[in-house]
């Protein structure tokens, strides 16, 4: 069993983090207080490679779901916020490349792997949040094409992004009459709500993206009709990877800011390093920031060799790398006194981005309903 990383994946690594201290963590608070997107450095992320990611390397980087794991990881610790949306528009990048036509990729691809185009992802609506295969948006046939009619919620780049994988129903009721359907930004119909008022990632643009008889030609039919819903939750599964890799990595910079801030803060004439409480608290941290990295990681190399336990492992990694790296970001808040509290440390930010990382890619509670329900099954 080896838990190396290859000299490849060791340099990855290092170059996504050097990027995100250099480039995005001087300016994350900036960018939250714009409340906007970066378009110039995820044009630059594009450019090493990182928009791409799981993509064949015909179009795309070509790499694994650990290489991705480790990108998102270090790439957050600069900033959540950015880093998240990043990993959504590589959701969407391998969706295309993964069901679509080879029109599809030759069209769609080489745009979205250099971000001149930008992709977000259309699933929950606002009636159907975790139970999404209730979800009403239809897509009905006319002529060569679909008119769409609906209005999805919660989703990030709304406005912002230039393509939308809409999954709506063509058929029946349930996940079986669900399609993908790919919507380009400016289609006649589509319009977008307000932008949400949010707790945290204030720097991606959040609202409803909503159609009214949105016409769309037979060649934006992703895959084939009927299949959207698995390719849904095909995709969810290292959507979810990433997302834990995004909380894994700004949970790591809140421990490395609090180690920072202990060492030079003093209290009864020691500094907070020297109190054993203090820390067994840091001791803690690492320790459990230690095992959701390994359990990420496994997670990952069980999808890129297509385990048939692969899906209950990215949920049980899911749910126990957000909450961990939650529970860290809140401690290191509660480390830094009145200070962690202010917006010039940075840590509240982690603690208010981190928080919807439990939510959003299926909620923590439903990764436990897919962990148990894969449990029981295996036992007959």
């Amino acid at each position: 069993m080896d838990f190396a990383l290859t000299d490849e994946q060791s340099q990855i690594f290092a170059m996504a983090r050097e990027f995100a201290v250099e480039k995005m963590a001087p300016h994350a608070a900036s960018w939250e207080e714009d409340k906007a997107l970066p378009r110039d450095v995820l044009q630059e992320l594009a450019g090493l490679g990182m928009a791409a990611i799981v993509v064949r390397d015909d179009y795309g980087s070509g790499l694994t779901r650990l290489d991705a794991a480790l990108i998102f990881e270090a790439l957050s610790y600069g900033d959540p916020s950015v880093s998240a949306f990043l990993s959504i528009h590589n959701m969407v990048a391998w969706m295309v490349d993964s069901f679509g036509t080879e029109e599809q990729r030759a069209e769609w691809l080489p745009k979205l792997s250099s971000m001149d185009k930008v992709a977000s992802y259309c699933l929950t609506e606002p009636g159907s949040g975790s139970d999404a295969a209730a979800l009403r948006t239809s897509a009905k046939p006319d002529g060569n094409g679909y008119v769409l009619n609906g209005t999805k919620s919660f989703i990030s780049g709304a406005g912002f992004s230039d393509l939308y994988v809409v999954m709506a129903r063509t058929g029946e009721a349930g996940p079986k009459g669900i399609s993908a359907i790919l919507v380009e930004n400016g289609a006649e119909g589509l319009s977008f709500g307000a932008q949400e008022k949010k707790m945290g990632w204030l720097a991606q643009p959040t609202a409803e993206v909503r159609f009214e008889d949105c016409k769309v030609p037979g060649g934006a039919l992703l895959g084939e009709e009927g299949k959207g819903f698995a390719y849904a939750m095909m995709g969810l599964d290292g959507g979810r990877l990433n997302i834990s890799a995004c909380a894994l990595g700004a949970a790591q910079a809140a421990l490395d800011k609090s180690v920072a801030y202990m060492k030079e803060r003093k209290a009864f004439g020691k500094n907070l390093t020297e109190f054993q409480a203090l820390q067994f608290r840091l001791a803690d941290m690492e320790t459990e920031l230690q095992a959701a990295r390994i359990f990420l990681r496994q997670a990952a190399w069980k999808l890129d060799t297509k385990a048939p336990d692969a899906t209950k492992h990215c949920a049980m990694a899911k749910r126990f790398v957000t909450d961990t790296s939650f529970n860290v970001a809140n401690m290191a808040l509660q480390l830094h006194g009145g200070y962690g509290y202010l917006a010039d440390y940075g840590i509240e930010k982690i603690v208010r981005d981190l928080r919807v990382h439990q939510i959003l890619e299926g909620t923590n509670e439903i990764m436990r309903m897919i962990t148990a329900r894969a449990l029981l099954a295996e036992h007959g």
